[in-house]
């Protein structure tokens, strides 16, 4: 066996790139992931972020399903307390009577977006705290159990989509474990927790009707590439691309330049944005397998989710081809 790999697409906006195009490349990288063998691709919930155009991530789960045969499908995750639980389950539901056997549900408990655009999705600041509970309402709709009578999914009762819950920090990996659900730990930009939040899951799971046993998936940025200079050069451009999107907030943010992000990421404030990116693999194939072979070894993973960090969708390609060929044989 080998370690199942997926993929992270946040349908990147790469500069000079239409929406349309983004989910053109979308496509692309899902039909080279399905040809290469990986296990599923997911779409994360964003708000209000000019370089990122998953927001609506069961239309485009539809999109790229309706082009694609076998791979899995899904969110990367949903925030559920942005919407109802029923809403979901009918949204989910439908694409599992649409596409069966290929869809996932992967939840989180952020807005995916600032306190103000929070606020523009009618968001209650409370919400959060009911993610325990609105998960178990979602499960119950989707099993055709709801826990409210006379409220029924349609679509979406008995169609068990798989729920994963994804997390940061020991909050998710708890709830994972209590409910008996797959966890997908975030680190490929909220490292810091990551070995404290495997430990928890593993210890504290209880079997579900779901899953009888623990099921981790650990994220990880990758930018492999024919020649190890060309890869290091692709990871500057996306490292300076991410943190002048985390420092530059709205309309009235100055425009950065390169030199400008290179001196601020020699700040003590610099390095500590840069550290949420520690666990990406760049290099050649051989440089890749090693990171992900050493992150699959101490983390134990059952599975890795990758987001191939490219900024240009030909080097994107290339890196999930040359990551699969990389990885073949890898033991699980």
């Amino acid at each position: 066996m080998t370690t199942p790999l997926s993929i992270l697409d946040l349908a990147p906006i790469a500069p000079g790139q239409t929406v349309r195009e983004s989910f053109a490349a979308s496509v692309a990288l899902a039909q080279t992931a399905e040809k290469h063998g990986y296990q599923r691709v997911w779409y994360a919930e964003h708000h209000n972020m000019p370089t990122i155009a998953s927001s609506a991530t069961s239309v485009l789960v539809g999109h790229v399903a309706s082009q694609t045969s076998t791979i899995r499908l899904g969110s990367g995750g949903v925030m559920l307390p942005n919407h109802s639980p029923l809403t979901i389950a009918e949204q989910y539901g439908t694409l599992a009577e649409l596409y069966p056997g290929r869809i996932d549900l992967g939840l989180g408990r952020a807005p995916g977006s600032d306190q103000t655009t929070a606020r523009a999705m009618r968001r209650d600041p409370r919400a959060s705290d009911q993610f325990p509970q609105d998960v178990m309402e979602l499960a119950a709709y989707l099993r055709d159990e709801s826990i409210i009578p006379g409220v029924r999914a349609v679509p979406g009762a008995g169609t068990n989509v798989p729920l994963y819950i994804l997390g940061s920090s020991l909050f998710g990996a708890g709830l994972a474990a209590a409910l008996g659900l797959p966890y997908a730990f975030a680190s490929h930009f909220a490292p810091d927790s990551l070995f404290e939040a495997v430990a928890t899951y593993r210890r504290d799971f209880r079997p579900s009707a779901q899953l009888a046993e623990p099921y981790l998936m650990v994220a990880a940025n990758v930018i492999a590439a024919d020649d190890g200079a060309d890869a290091t050069q692709q990871f500057e451009i996306m490292r300076r691309s991410r943190v002048r999107s985390m420092i530059a907030r709205g309309p009235a943010s100055p425009e950065y330049s390169d030199d400008q992000i290179d001196a601020f990421l020699t700040t003590t404030e610099g390095r500590r944005l840069a550290d949420m990116m520690r666990y990406t693999a760049v290099g050649t194939p051989t440089d890749v397998r090693t990171f992900l072979e050493e992150l699959t070894t101490s983390t134990q993973a059952d599975e890795l989710i990758l987001a191939h960090a490219s900024q240009q969708i030909g080097d994107r390609l290339r890196s999930v081809e040359l990551t699969a060929g990389a990885m073949v044989g890898v033991p699980a």
